[in-house]
């Protein structure tokens, strides 16, 4: 098949893998077809006068017409897309396709001989960056980063902890942050929850770095900017101005509930209790009960809508955890003593609770920290 591109009409592709390569010469159809036989997860797009007879075997799509007109359906359908054609071509083409860094996809430019592969356009949060080392060492080539955090080695702001699922609350800040981050001002880390083994390069962190105990002794340090990872609700008033807070997956919630309990109830309960409790719900990673309850509607619903792990755990499993105020009325029914308080204790490792029991109408909850 060989697609006819028209104007402002998006291509009829046919979207097999994740990443797009494309080539319009005869040294980018052999580099492409090279990067595709060491990187399969690619569908390969070349035009039709190069055609070579065997293009449905090795997953390749032909063109005819300006490859302009193809970039629209490739930015709608692929992760990323990996050009061989000069850097300047391809910001001309793809310029009017562009709306935020947050979806836009990867791009990526090799050169006619296949020697450097350049991250072009998102190199962070499209992953740009990592497919660049990607493709250059399928191609034995050289990766050319010119993302200031990554040359640098130090905290790229806008993906911290993101390997480990940590959001940020707000993105107004990400732009200064990161400015004082690679313009080494003093920067202040404070973290009081989630994983710690968040730095990511084989050199030391640098001075302008700072890590602090608490977020008292942060602030009082006067520092340009603040990086800091908790799942405490804060008052950002009394933060350093250019702030981002992370929201790390260290909450985890435990329930029990009657029979046919509302998802809406639930939600409220969830809500109201970490309000109470000065918890942010972006910190919440599971919700845990008992096995009885793993076919609970308003509990599929809760864990589908905030996509968070949902794991249920045995009668005896639960029975050999502590249950601070053990129900002889819910062990006659169910055979255990307790259901929110033992599953969050399974779950998160940690004797101390945060809320150990309480119960709200149809519902029973208990909020624990993780253990990293």
């Amino acid at each position: 098949m060989v697609i006819e591109l028209q104007e402002d009409v998006l291509a009829p592709i046919e979207v097999k893998h994740q990443y797009a390569v494309v080539a319009i010469t005869k040294h980018g159809v052999d580099i492409a077809r090279r990067l595709h036989a060491n990187f399969p997860n690619t569908d390969v797009y070349y035009m039709s006068k190069f055609e070579r007879g065997d293009e449905r075997e090795h997953n390749v799509q032909l063109f005819k017409n300006s490859v302009r007109m193809l970039f629209p359906a490739l930015f709608k359908h692929y992760d990323g897309i990996i050009t061989i054609i000069s850097l300047g071509a391809v910001v001309r083409m793809i310029a009017p396709l562009l709306v935020d860094k947050k979806i836009d996809p990867a791009v990526v430019v090799i050169d006619d001989r296949g020697d450097n592969v350049i991250s072009m356009l998102s190199g962070h949060l499209g992953g740009a960056n990592a497919l660049t080392h990607t493709v250059a060492d399928a191609l034995g080539a050289n990766a050319v980063i010119t993302t200031a955090s990554d040359v640098q080695k130090t905290i790229p702001v806008d993906l911290f902890g993101a390997k480990f699922g940590w959001q940020w609350d707000s993105a107004d800040k990400l732009t200064p942050v990161s400015a004082a981050v690679v313009n080494e001002e003093h920067v202040a880390i404070v973290q009081e929850a989630g994983e710690k083994n968040w730095w990511m390069h084989d050199a030391p962190m640098p001075p302008s770095l700072v890590e602090y105990a608490s977020l008292e002794s942060a602030m009082a340090a006067k520092p340009d900017a603040a990086l800091i990872i908790s799942h405490r609700l804060l008052n950002e008033d009394d933060l350093v101005e250019n702030h981002v807070i992370y929201r790390p997956k260290s909450l985890v919630i435990g329930m029990g509930c009657n029979r046919g309990t509302s998802a809406e109830e639930v939600d409220a309960v969830i809500k109201e209790t970490l309000q109470e409790l000065g918890l942010s719900i972006k910190s919440v990673k599971a919700l845990v009960t008992f096995e009885l309850k793993r076919d609970e509607p308003c509990f599929h619903d809760i864990t589908s809508k905030y996509d968070w792990q949902f794991k249920w755990y045995t009668k005896d499993e639960l029975n050999s955890q502590l249950v601070t105020e053990p129900s002889d009325t819910v062990f006659k029914y169910t055979g255990v003593y307790g259901v929110s308080e033992p599953a969050v204790r399974l779950y998160s490792g940690n004797d101390e609770l945060l809320l150990v029991k309480k119960k709200s109408g149809n519902t029973t909850i208990s909020v624990a920290e993780i253990l990293f």
